[in-house]
């Protein structure tokens, strides 16, 4: 699994403001195949993001029938010991809202929603990953040393081995994953399920690693997506 290309990277933030103009109608006007039933979504960010950066995502599932969360712990940093406040949040949600819940993590955020899927399976409706390497978080990126650097007990496997053991496993509920072949960040090889079955599905679409939470095809699929899963 090879590092994304240089090229790609120096694009990133150009093609993900043009990939934001484009899904101007697409954001305002989609009507997906089935109207929302109304049920939540908890919206994880990436690394270095916080929720700021869901907030076009997060408008539009309103609009097309969903009720969105936040992760509500701020600027994600990559921190493993975030994951048990995120599932106690998650739980929280489902016992307002009394339906299981779905979850959507864009990059490093899908690597956690998975992990919260997995420790809470029995009240997650569904997972859907953006740009995230769940089979590739070790493989060297273009921005693995800003992780190293801000998060640094955090680089290796060795700081929490259970959880980097089983990070491939992908939960027992269905399961989207998006990636794109022009990810100018991390490999895409690694933000795709190894097997594809009945619960896990993957999808490409043309995206830079920043526009994923801005892309036209990301919402579309994101909105055709949700209401087939069973609640």
């Amino acid at each position: 699994m090879k590092s994304p290309s240089t090229v790609w990277f120096l694009l990133e933030v150009p093609r993900a403001i043009l990939q934001f103009v484009l899904s101007f109608s697409v954001r305002n006007f989609y009507k997906p195949k089935t109207k929302g039933d109304g049920h939540a979504v908890l919206l994880i960010p990436g690394f270095l993001n916080n929720s700021l950066i869901h907030i076009f995502l997060k408008k539009y599932l309103n609009r097309v029938g969903y009720k969105t969360y936040d992760w509500e712990l701020g600027w994600n940093l990559g921190k493993m010991e975030d994951l048990e406040p995120l599932s106690e949040t998650f739980q929280k949600i489902h016992c307002e809202t009394g339906e299981k819940v779905s979850i959507i993590g864009f990059s490093l955020g899908g690597v956690y929603a998975r992990e919260i899927a997995k420790m809470n399976a029995e009240i997650t409706r569904s997972v859907i990953t953006m740009g995230s390497p769940f089979r590739g978080l070790f493989v060297k990126n273009n921005v693995s040393w800003l992780f190293h650097l801000v998060n640094p007990k955090g680089k290796n496997p060795e700081s929490h081995p259970e959880f980097f053991k089983k990070m491939e496993i992908p939960a027992s509920v269905p399961t989207l994953a998006i990636y794109s072949k022009t990810d100018g960040v991390v490999p895409w090889q690694g933000c795709m399920e190894k097997v594809e079955d009945d619960l896990h599905q993957n999808l490409e679409i043309k995206s830079s690693h920043f526009g994923f939470v801005m892309h036209q095809d990301s919402f579309r699929a994101i909105a055709d997506f949700l209401p087939d899963t069973k609640g």
